[in-house]
């Protein structure tokens, strides 16, 4: 059975972060973020790696990829993410400046992977537990289409202390098979009471427990097809609103209310991590020299 495929969204210009977060290193040897997720990926059984990325960058991002993981990975793919990566009929609003969002980004991957594949984000970390577990899942003999999974974080462990998030907040049944997830917004914690914008001004209190996605999906290639359904209806949608954006997590709610696909949660302890801001990068870098003493990861990460 072919290993499962590593697709890694790297397109983000960090524009709270104040530069190209996914390429700033931050780990003892200047390791980025994403080499730990790579790292962590092909460890725990991962394939074939593929990065979203964009023009503007692309020429620096492959060079380092390839320098670094090609003695590790043999099969390292690349596509670019831009705002005219449309289906055919459509075209981009004059004013549009940057792609579609998260769930745009898989779909443009779609000519790179025929295998099941997990979709992270290039400056979250993880955890090893996490992608073992989401390994486990796509690697299964029985996995049939429309069978999704997520790896589900604890609210209390994805909060930044350096500002507000965003996450997708997740409704769980008794089996661990997700209800819905909706993305919530300005998501933070204050006198012990986490609280974010279901819709701006709706407010909501999380419970510390709650299952929250960090965008750790675990897929069947025909997400790709029902993707793009659900991304010509948005198009349509909102023609003519130049910063609306095409979420993994609205993508799956959706095949979940129509019955198209099943997503198990997969519960995880891991305490994630990243630089949402650049005030994080210093906590963020400690934690990393943390690991690598404690023995969990070899420095530099790549030998």
């Amino acid at each position: 059975m072919n290993k499962p495929t590593l697709l890694i969204l790297a397109a983000g210009m960090g524009s709270r972060y104040g530069g190209l977060k996914q390429l700033d290193g931050v780990g003892p040897d200047g390791e980025t973020i994403m080499d730990y997720s790579v790292y962590d990926s092909l460890k725990s059984g991962f394939g074939k790696v593929v990065f979203v990325i964009r023009k503007s960058f692309s020429h620096q991002f492959i060079k380092r990829a390839e320098k670094l993981y090609g003695r590790f990975c043999s099969d390292l793919a690349f596509v670019e993410q831009e705002p005219d990566n449309l289906p055919e009929g459509f075209s981009v609003p004059s004013t549009r400046i940057k792609p579609w969002g998260t769930g745009h980004a898989v779909l443009v991957a779609a000519g790179e992977i025929s295998t099941p594949f997990a979709a992270i984000n290039a400056d979250d970390f993880y955890g090893r537990g996490s992608f073992q577990k989401i390994q486990g899942f796509l690697s299964q003999v029985d996995l049939i289409r429309g069978n999704f999974c997520m790896v589900g974080f604890r609210a209390s462990n994805t909060l930044s202390p350096s500002g507000s998030v965003s996450r997708g907040v997740c409704s769980v049944d008794r089996e661990s098979m997700l209800i819905s997830v909706e993305e919530h917004h300005n998501i933070k914690e204050e006198n012990g009471i986490i609280r974010g914008e279901k819709s701006p001004g709706e407010n909501r209190v999380i419970s510390p427990e709650t299952a929250v996605s960090m965008n750790m999906w675990g897929f069947t290639p025909d997400i790709f097809e029902k993707a793009e359904t659900l991304f010509r209806e948005f198009l349509v949608k909102n023609k003519g609103n130049d910063k609306a954006e095409f979420y993994i997590p609205s993508v799956v709610d959706s095949l979940l209310k129509s019955g198209d696909a099943t997503c198990k949660v997969l519960t995880t302890d891991e305490k994630w991590f990243g630089v949402t801001y650049k005030e994080d990068r210093e906590e963020v870098s400690g934690r990393l020299r943390s690991l690598t003493a404690e023995g969990h990861y070899p420095s530099p990460l790549f030998l």
